[in-house]
């Protein structure tokens, strides 16, 4: 397992240096480029802007700036005054060497940026992932047993529901019905239990900020996770569910699933002991990405409930043409999903111990 793992992450190497030959040739192409965003002000000569533009080294050849960008440029000389002569080598290490470089925004280096949002997505990501499998996989179990029956019905009908509502639709239309037509209504029916129309639940954020700057420990924050969680978990219910039915409905025709049945086991045992277990072979080729891909976050999900994640300050930084932490975000999430695939495979061998990886 640990050769084949370690041959897995050799190979993919050639991918993620596709990955950002890719990446960076999108960002050299874009109209305007990081100058852009840099030289912006209005103020600026031409001057001052041709400076910066000699400094980030943009009038360069694009691989001169890709190969800059991969390993640094403290080989280069930097214009540091107006005579056009360089006189200051560079600073920036690339990525290789863990540099991102600095936020054009933030003014901040973008991996203390990322570090500070990595927290947020987990947590929200991580309980998404929870529910959707402990939710997802018994329905999928349970639809599959009882197919035909009403509660397959109504499952299905749920899934394809569920896939079909577009996630910022249904965030905005649970903000509207927790934060204003619900407390109204209940307003209304008993004025004196609930004075005051205020939000049941929260409607953003992370938590309440507490005097050090920071914000509560979870437990004491539960109910700001509910609304993104539900929203973002919906997805991976209706998902799973589907995915979990169909496998199971190839197991339980088994030859192994009549000798249990024969041996006189339960059918809680049956199901779930002896048929979900092979079921969720499918299941492991989604389930490895699904949580490498927790780092990408949910940007949708987060920017709507105003969730301090990795998904909302890729959309804000992309808005503010800050470069240096879109590409970082990127990279980030190509080696995610390079590591949630070879995850899959390490999963298909914890849950069938007859596959070995020569």
């Amino acid at each position: 397992m640990v050769k084949y793992t370690l041959r897995r992450l050799i190979q993919a190497i050639p991918t993620l240096i596709g990955i950002t030959m890719l990446s960076f040739l999108l960002m050299a192409l874009v109209p305007g480029g990081p100058t852009a965003a840099l030289s912006g002000d209005p103020k600026l000569t031409p001057q001052q802007k041709e400076r910066i533009a000699r400094q980030m080294g943009v009038n360069d050849p694009i691989p001169v700036q890709y190969i800059r960008w991969l390993i640094g440029d403290q080989w280069r000389m930097i214009d540091t005054d107006d005579d056009g002569v360089p006189d200051t080598p560079g600073t920036h290490l690339g990525i290789l060497r863990g540099d991102f470089g600095m936020s054009f925004s933030l003014k901040r280096p973008v991996l203390d940026v990322i570090a500070e949002r990595i927290p947020a997505t987990l947590e929200l990501g991580l309980a998404a992932l929870f529910f959707g499998v402990v939710i997802g996989v018994p329905i999928g179990i349970l639809a599959a047993v009882k197919r035909g029956g009403w509660f397959d019905s109504v499952t299905r009908v749920l899934a394809v529901l569920f896939n079909a509502i577009p996630v910022f639709w249904l965030g905005l239309i649970l903000i509207l019905l927790f934060g204003s037509l619900l407390p109204q209504w209940l307003h209304d029916i008993n004025p004196t239990l609930f004075p005051k129309v205020a939000p049941l639940l929260p409607m953003g954020g992370r938590g309440p900020t507490v005097l050090t700057g920071g914000i509560p420990p979870i437990y004491q924050r539960l109910q700001y996770l509910i609304l993104p969680t539900f929203v973002l978990a919906t997805g991976g219910i209706a998902g799973y569910s589907r995915y979990m039915r169909a496998s199971m409905l190839d197991v339980i025709g088994q030859d192994y699933i009549r000798t249990a049945k024969a041996k006189g086991l339960s059918m809680r045992q049956v199901w779930f002991k002896h048929g979900a277990r092979n079921a969720l072979m499918p299941l492991a080729t989604f389930l490895g990405p699904a949580i490498t891909g927790l780092l990408a976050g949910a940007a949708i999900t987060e920017r709507i409930f105003s969730w301090p994640g990795l998904g909302r300050l890729a959309i804000d930084t992309l808005t503010a043409l800050d470069y240096p932490v879109v590409m970082a975000v990127v990279i980030l999430s190509a080696i995610a999903t390079i590591l949630g695939f070879v995850l899959s495979d390490i999963l298909y061998a914890l849950i069938d111990p007859r596959i070995r990886f020569g």
